[in-house]
C-alpha cells in the first residue's frame, strides 16, 4: 500500500534587510563625496606637523554632522511614507463605493506599475481592507527605523576613513593626497559595481560610471583650487 507523500513544510519567512543595496551604496557614495570635497581643500590647510590631523578631523566632523542629519531624515522619511500608506488604506476602507475605492488604489500606483494591475486585483486589496476591523490611528515609529538610521549614520561616517586617513598616517601631504584619491576611486568603483549588479544595469559599466563621476568631481575640485 502506497504511503501518502509528506506534507510540504512551510518555508520560513525571508527577513528583508532594513537598508537595501541602493540605500547602502548611495549613503556610502554620499559620505565619500563629502569627504572628498574636504580633502580637496588640502591646500587650504596650514603647514605644520598637525596639518594632516586637522584635515582628518575636519572631514570626520563634517561627515559626523551630515551622517546624523541624514539618519534623522531617514527616520522622518520612513514615518512619512508609513503615514501616507495608512491614509490611503483608511480612505479605501471608509469608501462605500467600490468603484471609487478601486480608483483611489489605482491612482496611488506608480506609473510604471499601473498598466500591469487590473481592477480585479485592486478589488481584492479593497476587499481585504474593508474586512479589517481596525487600522492603526496614526503612523508610529518602529524598531527598523532606528536600526536603519544607525546604518545610514555609520555608512556616511565610515566613508571618511579611506579618504582622509592617509593624511593622518602619511607625513608627505602630496603622497597622502594621491593615495586618498586612488582609494576613493576604488571605493566608488566597488560601490558602482555592487549597484549595477543589484539593479541589473551592468556591474562593470556602473562601476566605471561611478568612478568617472568621482574623477569629474576631483577635477572640478582641482580646478577650483583644491
Amino acid at each position: 500500500m502506497a504511503t501518502a507523500p509528506p506534507l510540504p513544510q512551510s518555508l520560513p519567512e525571508k527577513r528583508q534587510p532594513v537598508l537595501n543595496t541602493v540605500d547602502r551604496v548611495t549613503e556610502l557614495c554620499f559620505g565619500l563625496f563629502m569627504a572628498l570635497t574636504f580633502v580637496g581643500a588640502v591646500k587650504a590647510v596650514g603647514a605644520g606637523d598637525d596639518a594632516g590631523r586637522k584635515l582628518f578631523f575636519t572631514a570626520l566632523g563634517c561627515n559626523l554632522a551630515w551622517g546624523l542629519a541624514d539618519a534623522v531624515m531617514f527616520i522622518v522619511r520612513n514615518l512619512a511614507d508609513r503615514g501616507q500608506r495608512l491614509t490611503l488604506a483608511s480612505a479605501v476602507k471608509r469608501d462605500a463605493n467600490r468603484a471609487s475605492a478601486v480608483q483611489t488604489l489605482r491612482d496611488a500606483l506608480p506609473a510604471s506599475l499601473e498598466p500591469l494591475v487590473d481592477d480585479a486585483e485592486l478589488e481584492l486589496i479593497r476587499a481585504r481592507l474593508a474586512a479589517r476591523t481596525t487600522l492603526p490611528p496614526r503612523a508610529r515609529f518602529i524598531r527598523e527605523d532606528f536600526v536603519g538610521a544607525l546604518g545610514v549614520f555609520l555608512l556616511v561616517v565610515v566613508a571618511t576613513f579611506p579618504v582622509a586617513l592617509p593624511f593622518l598616517l602619511i607625513g608627505d601631504r602630496t603622497a597622502a593626497l594621491v593615495i586618498s584619491r586612488v582609494l576613493t576611486l576604488l571605493m566608488l568603483f566597488v560601490a558602482g559595481f555592487a549597484l549595477g549588479r543589484y539593479t541589473g544595469g551592468g556591474a562593470l559599466k556602473t562601476g566605471f560610471v561611478m568612478t568617472l563621476l568621482g574623477i569629474a568631481l576631483t577635477v572640478a575640485i582641482i580646478l577650483l583650487g583644491g
